[in-house]
């Protein structure tokens, strides 16, 4: 790789105030590698939505990031995720991301549209353009959602959310680069033009890591599955595996001209650091 990619991050949703400060901590040490933006979950069904929108605010307000916020269509009334959506605009969050969002049941329910809400994300993609001129990331499944049915299902669930105004795509985790270039192949022989963010995993927990992909229909490796095989009490040895791995998959990835990698944090800041340094991305390199 001759030139560093650009990255962004993801955080997923504290549910205490010790969590919130791990967060803060893993936001601040990640700051000096210049990310294009910072992202913050919810938790299931929209649970610690408050904790999500207080940090997302933080972010914007104390520090030199983008944050971006996440907004799901679960519930909350058309109105609640107006409301939202203003109050970021007004705190300088200029970014969010647009998701269906998990039923409230959990993965794997039956998801409901919330009667007075927005039923899916290109509706609140389009109500979130009225508001103000977000700038909109969406996801997508190279491997289709398991509620999709199809990958040309997910496809067109994918322009439906394009056309409606989103920027920009970033998938769910993989471990397959073809899996990833298949998958932008038919989504650009479908019109879709906008950037396609690969999402990259980075937990060192293959329990953990399992469990995520069976809710989500990714495929292990049996070779990764195989390299944390005996690690369930050397943490160390499967951070390192694990960076390895993730780095691996992204430089096999920009050799097929990918520079965009969106890293799912698991809020492990040592971690993220360490994967981007296997990328050539250091502190201040990319930096403003």
């Amino acid at each position: 790789m001759t030139k560093a990619p650009s990255v962004s991050f993801e955080f997923f949703p504290p549910k205490s105030p010790e969590m919130e400060q791990k967060l803060w901590d893993s936001v601040q040490r990640l700051a000096p590698v210049g990310p294009t933006f910072v992202s913050v979950t919810y938790g299931a069904g929209g649970s610690t939505r408050e904790r999500t929108h207080s940090i997302v605010k933080r972010i914007a307000d104390q520090t030199k990031l983008a944050p971006a916020g996440h907004i799901t269509c679960v519930a909350a009334t058309k109105s609640e995720i107006d409301g939202v959506l203003r109050d970021y605009w007004d705190a300088g969050v200029k970014r969010i991301v647009a998701l269906r969002g998990d039923p409230t049941a959990g993965i794997g329910a039956k998801y409901e549209p919330h009667p007075g809400g927005y039923a899916y994300a290109s509706d609140l993609i389009e109500g979130a353009k009225k508001i103000a001129d977000f700038d909109v990331s969406v996801g997508c499944y190279p491997e289709a959602h398991p509620q999709a049915g199809s990958l040309n299902a997910e496809i067109d669930n994918l322009k439906r959310k394009i056309d409606a105004g989103a920027d920009r795509a970033i998938t769910q985790f993989f471990f397959y680069p073809d899996v990833y270039l298949r998958f932008l192949d038919k989504a650009r022989t479908a019109g879709i033009n906008a950037p396609i963010v690969p999402g990259i995993m980075l937990q060192s927990n293959f329990k953990g890591l399992k469990r995520m992909a069976d809710m989500c229909g990714t495929s292990i490796p049996n070779r990764i599955a195989a390299l944390y095989d005996g690690l369930d009490d050397d943490a160390e040895t499967r951070d390192l595996v694990t960076a390895h791995v993730a780095a691996d998959l992204c430089n096999r990835l920009a050799e097929q001209g990918v520079d965009q990698f969106h890293f799912y944090t698991m809020n492990r800041a040592g971690l993220s650091l360490s994967t981007c340094r296997l990328l050539g991305i250091t502190p201040g390199r990319l930096a403003a």
